[in-house]
């Protein structure tokens, strides 16, 4: 659907497998990556682009998909802690904008702003509630006596992730005579993200709802964009809704609280952007993953503002993951099955994608689409993270085909899959690779 406030439109056609950017009036100066789908090969391919579009006379439609402005500042730069970064999702009646910085939770009207109605319900879980639910109720309360706040604690983990656990969230809303008028506040990570915002999105049919993530993984990529859901035994987020909150509040000083494996995991999604659609970002990435595993605030900073531009972009332009922002993920689906296949909680999220993009990387490079230099590279930045670059060892060949067969980016019975092809910050999103290449990554990486 084209966006009255983003001049990029995005068309499907249903008769091939052609996926059309269309620039009207487009200027000189864009910055662009190109997106073409091969006739036959539903492979959708993302690479650099020339920074200019040829005239709207010469073309009716180019295969493009735009990029930000300029990809980036090199230096991490010290800034006011006060002044929030803002970065804009634009959707048209959707946007919403994703407020990053240190502090932030002491700024009432930034969360003030975007509360409807008079009663809100904060969803959070028994970690990080002891520690941040009284403050978030401050700002939603301060100076503004007229509002009144419920919450209520779930369990910790991606065990809880489910059904159950999720009808907690529905019994206190109508316990509480919730009206569509309130609206849901999402206090946590991931998981208390994809749940509050299923819940938002189902309840009454549809209530606002506010993220405030808390851990990393959450701040760069599962607060933004508007996936919500749950899963199934049988699968990782087969069951939810496309469902965009009213905006996005990072307080980077939560992260102070944030355990180490935990941080580890959510760099993981860093590394991620860098490779499919950022080598700048990438190589950034490699010159301060200590300052990163150090926290130092600046670092952080800037790779949470980075990270949320990147999914800005990719959301604004397939908000329904119908072809470019399937390749935000890499990775996911080896990850997702090593998630499976553990049982959910074992492996945090990040882990388990580390180790998928490592088996993302190793297959591209058996088709022969990257060259070894940007393997090494993989495995060296995903070291230096702490984090995993293998499945653990009970995984087995069988375990994870049966658990890809399920996965969301099956169609008509194909796996489709995301792999680097080209120079870094390139990939693709296809079902047209040589099965041989899967077998022998999947082989590689399992003892049976």
């Amino acid at each position: 659907m084209a966006s009255t406030t983003n001049p990029f439109s995005l068309s499907l056609s249903k008769n091939s497998a052609d996926i059309f950017f269309r620039v009207p009036n487009p200027p000189s100066s864009v910055s662009l990556r190109s997106a073409f789908v091969s006739s036959g090969s539903n492979e959708l391919s993302l690479s650099r682009g020339e920074k200019s579009v040829a005239s709207a006379s010469r073309v009716r439609s180019v295969r493009i998909c735009a990029s930000s402005a300029q990809v980036m500042d090199q230096s991490v730069s010290k800034t006011d802690s006060r002044a929030p970064v803002i970065v804009d999702v634009n959707l048209g009646d959707r946007s919403y904008p994703i407020y990053i910085g240190a502090g932030l939770l002491d700024q009432p009207h930034l969360l003030q702003r975007h509360v409807h109605g008079k009663r809100v319900l904060v969803v959070t879980n028994n970690t990080v509630g002891p520690i941040y639910l009284d403050k978030v109720t401050e700002a939603l309360t301060k100076g503004n006596p007229n509002v009144s706040v419920e919450s209520v604690i779930l369990p910790d983990g991606e065990k809880y992730k489910d059904m159950d656990t999720l009808m907690k969230i529905f019994d206190k809303a109508i316990e509480s005579r919730l009206d569509r008028r309130c609206t849901f506040v999402a206090l946590g990570g991931g998981v208390i993200g994809d749940m509050c915002g299923y819940a938002a999105a189902s309840f009454l049919r549809g209530v606002n709802f506010i993220q405030i993530p808390t851990t990393v993984m959450a701040q760069v990529d599962s607060s933004v964009g508007g996936k919500t859901g749950i899963n199934h035994r049988l699968g990782k987020n087969l069951i939810g809704a496309f469902y965009q909150p009213q905006c996005v509040l990072i307080d980077t000083d939560t992260l102070n609280t944030l355990p180490d494996r935990e941080l580890a995991s959510g760099l993981a999604e860093v590394v991620k952007y860098g490779l499919i659609r950022d080598a700048e970002f990438f190589e950034w990435q490699e010159k301060n993953m200590q300052a990163l595993m150090s926290r130092d605030p600046s670092a952080l900073a800037y790779a949470i503002k980075r990270s949320c531009e990147n999914k800005a972009e990719v959301v604004s332009l397939d908000e329904k993951e119908g072809g470019i922002r399937a390749t935000l993920n890499l990775g996911h689906t080896f990850g997702h099955a090593i998630e499976n296949g553990l049982g959910y909680g074992l492996w945090l999220h990040g882990e388990a994608v580390a180790a998928g993009m490592v088996m993302a990387v190793d297959m591209s490079r058996r088709l022969g689409w990257i060259d070894d230099s940007i393997v090494k590279r993989v495995h060296n930045i995903l070291t230096e993270a702490k984090l995993p670059t293998a499945p653990a060892q009970t995984m087995t060949v069988e375990m994870f085909k049966s658990v890809m067969a399920v996965d969301k980016k099956v169609a008509d019975g194909l796996l489709r899959l995301i792999l680097l092809k080209g120079p870094l910050g390139n990939c693709v999103f296809t079902g047209d690779y040589d099965r041989k290449a899967l077998d022998e990554t999947l082989r590689a990486f399992c003892k049976s």
